[in-house]
């Protein structure tokens, strides 16, 4: 029996869409963050870019739901963050780790349909890409105490949102 040849490809994980609605969205965060812009307006003018310009690749929906999102809940985002790293400050950590680290927590906190464990796996895996070769870890290591958190934050949530017996909601 001959061998079949090997593809290579197929060893690695495909990249899907969400994957890279995150990395473009942490690019994003960081390059806000290292211009000193409002990411709102960033993001906005990448959106016009990519209507004006073919070649230049749409911005995802996903990408705004995150950049959207963590601009709208970034105190709380940031003091979350803060409150796990031991002997350590938010400012002191690197941008890109910052950026990640933002987006999970953003989306252990609000995205509903996405599994706590991808949001922590996405996020390692972003580090992994984008970081220095202790984040991948780090990064783990601080979202895996989020993630304990994480359903009590979802529930006052949507306990807020939700309408209240006898009202007209």
């Amino acid at each position: 029996m001959a061998e079949q040849p090997v593809d290579k490809k197929s060893n690695f994980k495909k990249l899907g869409a969400r994957h890279k609605a995150r990395r473009r969205a942490v690019d994003l965060l960081f390059e806000a963050e290292a211009r000193d812009v409002d990411v709102a307006d960033l993001l906005s003018e990448r959106v016009d870019l990519a209507t004006h310009d073919q070649s230049v690749a749409p911005v995802h929906a996903y990408t705004h739901t995150l950049v959207e999102g963590v601009a709208d809940d970034l105190d709380r985002v940031d003091g979350t963050i803060e409150s796990y790293l031991q002997d350590w400050a938010l400012s002191r950590l690197p941008a890109v780790d910052r950026a990640i680290l933002r987006i999970a927590v953003w989306e252990l906190f609000h995205a509903n349909d996405v599994p706590p464990v991808v949001a922590v796996d996405e996020a390692v895996e972003l580090a992994k890409e984008l970081s220095t070769d202790d984040s991948p870890s780090f990064v783990n290591g601080v979202l895996g105490q989020v993630v304990l958190v994480a359903p009590q934050v979802r529930a006052a949530a949507a306990a807020t949102r939700a309408p209240r017996p006898g009202t007209d909601a």
